[in-house]
């Protein structure tokens, strides 16, 4: 007589799998937006611009937080809840801190009189940057939600799937950033 092994299928958690849709579609709307930007600089009233250098910080800023939030997740697996709260609490002020920096940035910019309105280069700058920002605050909203949760002195949850599926999209927004910095330096 055989011994038959059935194997349990290894299911992705919903939240997992509905942030993987949500970052799929944001991988789309931001190709399509370089796409454009690709197809739209040949045209003769593009203007090439030089990005603030403050910019530069602001990477530095989500690298780190990127950093922290990795060192914070290792942290809540292993239960070392003082550590992982200060590393949240660092996350959420670099992640902040990025916002901050490419407030001025742009402030650098509109100074400058590159608006949205001065040349159609500009305004897919403000887009692609914008929009960028747009999901990074989604992000920082994530992030004091895990704030909050971590100082919550009711809850005694240790389930990873909430630090795991914020981690991922924070890293997702940090790689992002990276892309369109790389792009918005070599295609000009």
């Amino acid at each position: 007589m055989s011994t038959v092994v059935m194997g349990k299928k290894k299911r992705i958690h919903p939240h997992k799998f509905t942030l993987w849709v949500g970052l799929s579609s944001i991988i789309m709307m931001f190709a399509g937006f370089t796409s454009a930007y690709i197809i739209k600089r040949n045209q003769a009233n593009w203007v090439t611009f030089n990005l603030p250098e403050i910019f530069w910080y602001s990477t530095a800023a989500i690298v780190f937080s990127s950093i922290t939030l990795w060192m914070a997740h290792a942290a809540f697996k292993n239960r070392e809840m003082v550590k992982y709260r200060s590393l949240v609490v660092s996350t959420l002020l670099l992640g902040v801190l990025f916002i901050v920096l490419q407030v001025i940035g742009f402030r650098q910019l509109y100074i400058n009189g590159m608006t949205l309105k001065t040349n159609v280069s500009f305004s897919f700058l403000y887009v692609i940057v914008g929009m960028h920002a747009a999901h990074v605050l989604g992000g920082i909203i994530a992030l004091m939600v895990m704030f909050a949760k971590a100082f919550n002195k009711r809850i005694r949850n240790y389930d990873i799937i909430p630090v795991e599926v914020v981690s991922t999209y924070w890293h997702f927004v940090d790689f992002l950033w990276i892309y369109l910095l790389v792009f918005l330096l070599a295609i000009r």
